[in-house]
C-alpha cells in the first residue's frame, strides 16, 4: 500500500455514524466520520487531517505543540470536540486559547480529552456497569473524567461542569482510537 505524506496537523477527532467497513480498495478496515474515511492502519494524526468536523481541534493540537505526541506509538483514546462544540465556547475564550502565550493552558485543555491506552466503548460500558452506574478514568492531563449511561448515550463529565456526549464510539487508529464528542471538556483550572 502506497504512504502519502500528510500535512503536521492533527488531533483528536473523527465523527458521524461509526460504521466500521472493509475498504475492499485498501484492504483496511476503515471507519467514516461525516463522510471521511478513517483508516485503522493510519494513525490520529494521519486521519484527523481528512476529518471536515475537527477542523478547529486540529488547529488547536498542532498550536499546542501535540503533533508529535498523537502522532507516537501510544496508544491513546481521544475524546475528539467536533468544531460544533468548539462554536459553543466563547469566542474570546478560544481566541485567548490560541494566543502563544496561554499554550500550556490549551495544552491542558487538550490533554484533558486523552486517556492513555486504548479504551473502546466496550471498555467504558463494563466499567460503568461494575461501578453501579459511573466510570472514572484518569486522562493524561491528570485529573480524572467520569463517565455514566444518560438514556443509553455515554455522558462525560469534566471538572469544571463542562460535559459532552460521545456521539460515535470506537474509531480505530493505529495508536489508539477515537470517540467524536458534541462538549468542550475542562479540567480544573
Amino acid at each position: 500500500m502506497k504512504k502519502f505524506a500528510l500535512p503536521i496537523v492533527l488531533a483528536l477527532g473523527m465523527a458521524t455514524t461509526g460504521c466500521m467497513t472493509m475498504d475492499t480498495a485498501m484492504g483496511d478496515d476503515v471507519a467514516y466520520v461525516d463522510g471521511a474515511a478513517m483508516y485503522a492502519n493510519r494513525t490520529i494524526v494521519a486521519n484527523a487531517a481528512n476529518s471536515p468536523i475537527h477542523t478547529t481541534l486540529v488547529q488547536a493540537v498542532a498550536a499546542a505543540g501535540l503533533v508529535d505526541t498523537l502522532n507516537s506509538a501510544g496508544p491513546f483514546t481521544v475524546f475528539a470536540p467536533t468544531d460544533e462544540a468548539f462554536g459553543r465556547v466563547p469566542a474570546a475564550t478560544r481566541t485567548s486559547l490560541m494566543a502563544p502565550a496561554n499554550h500550556d493552558m490549551l495544552r491542558s485543555v487538550l490533554t484533558y480529552h486523552v486517556v492513555p491506552g486504548r479504551v473502546t466503548a466496550a471498555d467504558i460500558a463494563a466499567r460503568i456497569r461494575a461501578g453501579n452506574g459511573t466510570a472514572t478514568y484518569t486522562t493524561v492531563q491528570g485529573e480524572p473524567l467520569t463517565f455514566r449511561m444518560n438514556n443509553g448515550n455515554v455522558m462525560i463529565m469534566g471538572m469544571g461542569g463542562s460535559s459532552a456526549y460521545v456521539t460515535q464510539a470506537d474509531v480505530m487508529q493505529s495508536n489508539g482510537v477515537i470517540h467524536v464528542v458534541n462538549g468542550v471538556l475542562t479540567p480544573g483550572m
